[in-house]
């Protein structure tokens, strides 16, 4: 090491504790030239700097009155000022026999007066210095060497800040990470388990349907009963994921209350052990149409049900609807699950709606399920803007309950609802699919639907049968070799200029894929394993162009309107630099890709992110974190490609949204 300097007898710890900062040539920063420029004032001199020591010299933050980035240690005034605890104060350099030969005393930068303070860390290292220099003699006051203190102090903050910044920063990409790959792993987890239960299930039903004898339906019913199971638990993962993306919403659309609520009675009926009386009692003034999600009051109640079944040896499960308000245009009404079951212990009763977390340990092991159940519950209730409640004693029982808000059906809904004409003729459909199973299955389910069947293995070949054939319609597989479901349909819209419908089939169940799908010119959506009515219902609904429009993307503004304070200029304008800025930013991610341009993608990724998290976009926000992780990696995958077009088409379904707003 030069020891052409003096050094202090911790100097590696020093220098240790200066790199811990990473501030050395780093940018200017407003922070510390303002601190600059308040010594220069306080003190009343033409030069003032914040510096940090290394090795070989003084680098310089911030400064006045100096002109250059560095000097050598060797002739800096402050290789001594960081030997010190407290303030060196030198009133004239002619004056102090280390000083007065300087070649910045006699010429240079014709020092006269030096006040310096070290910089000193919280576990006491001497990484810099904050000086105040003079052309003339001059002494402090005792005001101006506090503040000099206080100063210094507040240099050290900003660091000890940054670094603190810098490890939430890195923290925060850590989590990012975490939930891009539990997202990731769930979109494949959900691809590779339903490509084959697909088929189970499927052909299960097909079986159901031909002549069995006693013991051969019993195997069956086993058998579609297990598939089922298997199914809701896929379901209540994938469910998780979708309300912490924020990708699931919450239907408006009529149905019959109470043929619902018979429907879950009689499905689960068939669960209640023999020494259990199962009951559903519904209010006289119940209505008998409402406007809602049917689908996700059956999922609540299934779940709730089913829970109470499942700890309930003895007694009675009681379900009961009331109508506890009525309005001129809406009901609300009490659902309460109630049973003489094992209860639940006082100190568990409000950790059993976490994730994975069941009342007792041993709950697993005799009961079974996978804890996730009463999570999406409490999530899919909050989502329908009410909430749960739960009373519970130990070996007495429990009681679970929750109020919901609906809309009155008119009578010309529940009447549209209700009618449905099922005669479409003798359709042509062809498939695309690559899996041999799904298209041993589509086969039989669709030659039993009465329609004939043709199936291309791939895109490309898709395209040839269009070519030269008729069809009335398509059904796709997303995911195929040679040309994807995408691409085939963009192909068929665009190059053969065909309108002919087309339904999305996918086992996958990534973010945004829906937004896509419809984007990509795709009329409709089954996810795999399909049910035969809905398929048909789905089937009917393109083919009548009684097709319901996309669910729209709900957007939350809390964030946005806590930062405008109630300033609804600021709100608007911020929304109005959104649609202006980020479809430009969005198509130059897609021009990058294109190019083949890393670093672009990257950097632009990066820019969308923050404006994307002001509207609370979580799914569109992790997407482009992994964007810009793989991009800084110089290489770009088929994922990656796939995440920045999913990108694309849900910045143009918020922007739509945000200009109808």
């Amino acid at each position: 090491m030069n020891t052409d300097f003096p050094l202090p007898d911790n100097e590696l710890q020093r220098l240790a504790a200066l790199r811990r900062y990473n501030i050395l040539d780093t940018l200017p920063d407003h922070a510390f030239d303002d601190a600059t420029k308040l010594v220069s004032y306080i003190c009343g001199v033409p030069i003032a700097h914040i510096s940090f020591i290394d090795e070989a010299r003084q680098w310089f933050k911030s400064e006045i009155g100096i002109g250059v980035s560095e000097v050598p240690r060797e002739i800096s005034f402050c290789q001594y000022t960081i030997l010190e605890s407290e303030m060196v104060e030198i009133n004239d350099t002619f004056l102090n026999d280390k000083f007065k030969d300087d070649p910045n005393v006699t010429g240079g930068f014709k020092i006269r007066f030096y006040a310096g303070i070290p910089l000193t860390t919280p576990d006491g290292y001497n990484i810099g210095t904050l000086c105040a220099l003079d052309h003339v003699s001059k002494e402090l006051n005792e005001n101006q060497r506090n503040a000099l203190s206080i100063i210094a102090k507040h240099v050290i903050n900003q660091l000890e800040l940054g670094t603190k910044n810098i490890e939430l920063d890195r923290q925060k990409k850590i989590a990012e990470r975490a939930v891009l790959a539990k997202d990731s792993f769930l979109a494949n987890m959900s691809h590779e388990i339903r490509t084959p239960l697909n088929a189970i299930i499927g052909f299960t039903d097909l079986l159901a349907q031909t002549k069995l004898d006693e013991v051969q339906e019993d195997y069956v019913d086993s058998v579609q009963i297990a598939g089922e199971n298997l199914l809701l638990i896929i379901n209540d993962i994938l469910d998780l994921s979708k309300i912490e993306s924020g990708n699931l919403t919450i239907e408006a659309a009529p149905f019959n209350l109470k043929k619902t609520l018979k429907h879950v009675y009689n499905l689960l009926k068939v669960k209640v052990p023999k020494d259990v009386e199962f009951n559903l009692f519904l209010d006289a003034d119940m209505p008998e149409n409402v406007v809602g999600d049917q689908g996700r009051l059956n999922q609540i109640l299934v779940n709730l049900i089913g829970n109470a079944l499942k700890f309930t040896n003895e007694g009675e499960v009681t379900v009961s609807v009331k109508n506890v308000e009525e309005t001129e245009d809406s009901y609300a009404l009490r659902f309460s699950v109630k049973d003489t079951g094992i209860g639940i212990p006082k100190d568990k009763l409000k950790s059993i709606f976490e994730r994975f977390t069941q009342a007792e340990d041993s709950t697993t092991r005799r009961f079974g399920g996978t804890g996730l159940g009463l999570s999406i519950v409490k999530q899919l209730i909050e989502l329908h803007k009410a909430e749960i409640h739960v009373k519970s004693r130990e070996e007495v029982g429990s009681e679970f309950f929750f109020v919901f808000t609906y809309k009155k059906a008119t009578a010309k809904e529940a009447v549209s609802k209700a009618a449905s004409g099922n005669n479409l003729g003798k359709l042509k459909i062809l498939l695309c699919e690559d899996n041999i199973l799904n298209q041993k299955l589509a086969a039989s389910v669709i030659q039993n639907f009465g329609f004939e069947l043709d199936i291309a293995t791939n895109g490309e070949e898709g395209i040839e049968l269009l070519s030269k054939n008729t069809y009335d319609l398509v059904l796709m597989d997303l995911q195929m070799p040679v040309k994807d479901g995408y691409q085939t349909t963009e192909y068929i819209r665009n190059e053969m200029n065909m309108t002919i419908p087309i339904i999305a089939m996918t086992a996958h169940s990534l973010v945004g894929e829906q937004e896509r799908c419809f984007k990509a010119g795709m009329d409709a959506y089954v996810p795999k394993p399909f049910k035969q009515a809905f398929l048909l219902k789905t089937i009917k609904t393109v083919m009548t162009k009684d097709v319901d429009a996309p669910q729209k993307r709900v957007i939350d503004f809390s964030f946005l309107e806590e930062m405008a304070c109630g300033d609804e200029n600021f709100k608007n304008e911020m929304i109005g630099l959104f649609i202006e800025k980020i479809p430009e930013q969005s198509e130059q991610l897609l021009e990058a890709l294109k190019n083949n341009d890393h670093e672009t993608v990257r950097r632009t990724a990066h820019n969308m992110k923050s404006s994307i998290d002001i509207f609370m976009l979580t799914d569109l926000a992790l997407c482009l974190s992994i964007i810009e992780e793989e991009a800084s990696k110089g290489e770009f995958t088929t994922e990656i490609a796939d995440k920045i077009n999913i990108v694309h088409c849900g910045i143009e379904e918020v922007v739509k949204v945000l200009k109808e707003l």
